[in-house]
């Protein structure tokens, strides 16, 4: 059915509208406008077929819309922001397995009612349900790896390359079928092989790679959708189902090169023993330590110092605590700065609106290419959670999982005073060289306690 001239104007307004957000989302001082803009148009895309389409069980909808709103509002008020990645992947997951099952409904609605359809459409739906089912899968999968409802090193097996590439041929001989001899039950098989494949393509990806993963399924759901829009002729899915598909594709790739890897590497690098994720053994080796009495000394006098904040951060919620401390010693003429690594935490950006949670200027908040050639020049550098991006492993031991990965060179300040809750090592399960240094000292406990003993340790000099 064609839709009529002014619903396909509503339509193409909101597009504009998923581009102006997407736009509005490139900045600090812009992302709160273009979200709102973003689920505006949302609300009216979802809400005009009400208007214009004669629909079967109205209720039903109706309620379904209330039940998932109800659910999504609830997890946006509970998740936390160590959370937000598993709930990124749990929503990218949500939305690749609707594309695919509205696909078969509309394969089975071809069908019944012997529509001679253009080809094209075969094609797209066959390519809606596989990566659709894909996209849900793998996003699962992540969900449990970041949960820690299963582990997050990599799962392999004798003999899966064998079953991932046949369950990909597999994929492809029925995608072909869907085309040539269209059937409802191709369809479904077609979509339990794509669960398969999506398990099978994740599986393997451990440690700091799951969150890349993540960005590569979010592609995946844009494009279902994308395809999707394409099958059912709505033209507003199928702009921002290409929004989101060349955004995650770009997303991705950027932190495959933050990672210093390929994204072929990040997918399969297991299954030849390339993970991110070591032995996950704590250290024994002696470490030198001290107080926040004495912590408070270096940073009282120190002229420069650059906080480089981590998942552990979030985890102890110490942002606001770290704030204060900075505020303090900037009030007493020291330069702060803040290192923000690309994949630092979880997901990109994470750290970004962490310490924007807690009112840190965006100013401060420095790039890793900005700050990294400050680093020689800093009297201390101050490691809050983080551990895998300061890793000096990554530049100097061709054996290690990271090596390869840029990261911020912490290792060439004068001093550096690294926070961490016991000599565990990091995501990725690997020892931090850097911990070892005679430049380093360590401040054992709790992120935000620490915080808070240090800033009344600074306060009081």
């Amino acid at each position: 059915m064609i839709a009529p001239t002014w619903v396909q104007l509503v339509y193409l307004a909101c597009a504009v509208c998923f581009i102006l957000a997407l736009k509005g989302l490139s900045g600090p001082k812009t992302a709160r406008a273009g979200n709102l803009i973003g689920a505006a148009a949302a609300v009216v895309a979802v809400s005009i077929p009400f208007f214009y389409l004669e629909l079967d069980h109205v209720v039903l909808i109706l309620v379904a819309i209330a039940i998932g709103t109800a659910i999504g509002v609830f997890g946006a008020q509970q998740v936390q922001m160590t959370q937000m990645p598993q709930m990124v992947a749990l929503f990218n997951g949500v939305g690749g397995g609707a594309a695919a099952l509205v696909a078969l409904l509309e394969l089975d609605e071809i069908l019944g009612h012997s529509r001679d359809e253009n080809w094209f459409i075969y094609v797209a739906t066959a390519f809606t349900i596989v990566v659709g089912a894909i996209s849900f899968a793998g996003s699962v999968v992540t969900f449990a790896k970041l949960q820690e409802l299963m582990t997050s090193r990599p799962v392999v097996f004798a003999g899966l390359p064998l079953v991932f590439g046949a369950a990909l041929v597999g994929a492809v001989v029925l995608s072909v079928l869907t085309v040539t001899s269209p059937a409802l039950w191709i369809g479904i098989v077609l979509g339990l092989l794509g669960l398969a494949i999506g398990l099978l393509l994740v599986l393997p990806v451990g440690g700091a790679d799951v969150p890349i993963v993540i960005s590569l399924l979010n592609a995946f759901t844009g494009l279902t959708v994308a395809a999707g829009g394409y099958v059912l002729g709505n033209v507003v899915l199928l702009v921002a189902g290409t929004l989101v598909g060349a955004a995650g594709t770009f997303l991705t790739m950027l932190m495959a090169n933050a990672m210093g890897r390929s994204v072929a590497n990040i997918l399969f690098g297991a299954l030849k023993g390339g993970s991110t994720l070591g032995a996950g053994e704590a250290s024994d080796r002696p470490v030198k330590s001290a107080g926040p009495s004495d912590i408070a000394i270096l940073l009282g006098y120190a002229d420069r110092v650059i906080v480089v904040p981590g998942y552990g951060l979030a985890v102890a919620q110490a942002q606001h605590t770290l704030r204060e401390l900075v505020e303090v010693m900037m009030e007493r003429g020291t330069r702060v700065d803040y290192a923000i690594h690309p994949v630092a935490g979880r997901m990109p950006g994470h750290m970004n609106v962490l310490l924007a949670e807690a009112q840190v200027p965006y100013e401060q908040l420095l790039e890793m290419d900005e700050i990294n050639g400050e680093f020689k020049h800093t009297d201390v550098v101050l490691v809050v959670g983080a551990n895998d991006v300061v890793n000096p492993a990554a530049k100097t031991t061709p054996g290690a999982p990271i090596y390869g990965m840029p990261i911020l060179n912490a290792d060439e300040a004068k001093q550096v005073v690294f926070m961490k809750r016991s000599m565990r090592p990091g995501f990725a399960g690997i020892e931090n060289e850097l911990l070892f240094e005679p430049t380093t000292t360590l401040l054992f406990g709790d992120a935000k306690e620490s915080l808070g003993k240090l800033l009344n340790a600074v306060k009081s000099l």
